[in-house]
């Protein structure tokens, strides 16, 4: 019997195949540790603008580090966050499916409490904001989204699976239709 050396590589070239040894686990635990405290604050942020649920979001972005160490991202960044839009995209067939609708985006909690008129307009601009975000294509306001995030292009191609001539396109399509569904709501012109 010929045994031949395994091809599966995680981060940084570690094996994935040897014994699990203190040795062996040591590089892969720095690894994704690195990998959360680079990333997971991030992947909060947009999944939560995406549910809407930060509990949801939280949720999403723990399955999402368990799908990386189960299978290590060659390049982390876009691999994360396509994996997490596509649990939520799963999420909201789900829904669909079980006839629940999915509700997308919800007002941020603020952080003290303004005065009760600026808290009435605030919340009326967020509700105008979403309902122009909800009126979007999903690839659009994830583009958006990550975009938000600081993304640059070839992020957000690999991320949305998009060419990297694309995204620009997709950007200002996805911008041109945000303020167009703001301006039709009777929101000010914030958008642009």
């Amino acid at each position: 019997m010929t045994l031949t050396p395994c091809a599966a590589r995680g981060l940084q070239g570690i094996s994935l195949c040897r014994p699990l040894t203190a040795y062996s686990i040591e590089p892969m635990t720095t690894d994704l540790t690195a990998l959360f405290r680079e990333h997971h604050a991030a992947l909060v942020r947009v999944l939560y603008r995406r549910t809407g649920d930060h509990d949801r979001a939280e949720d999403i972005a723990q399955e999402t580090f368990a799908r990386a160490v189960a299978a290590p991202p060659r390049n982390p960044r876009p691999w994360l966050f396509a994996v997490a839009l596509n649990l939520v995209r799963e999420d909201g067939r789900k829904a669909v499916r079980q006839g629940r609708r999915l509700e997308l985006y919800r007002a941020e909690s603020p952080q003290s409490a303004p005065a009760a008129d600026q808290a009435l307009e605030r919340s009326d601009d967020v509700r105008a904001v979403q309902d122009a975000l909800a009126t979007l294509t999903d690839r659009d306001r994830e583009a958006l989204l990550l975009k938000a995030e600081g993304f640059n292009y070839d992020e957000i191609a690999e991320t949305l699976g998009l060419a990297k001539g694309a995204v620009g396109t997709t950007l200002s399509r996805a911008r041109r239709k945000l303020v167009e569904a703001y301006r039709t709501q009777g929101g000010r012109h914030v958008a642009s």
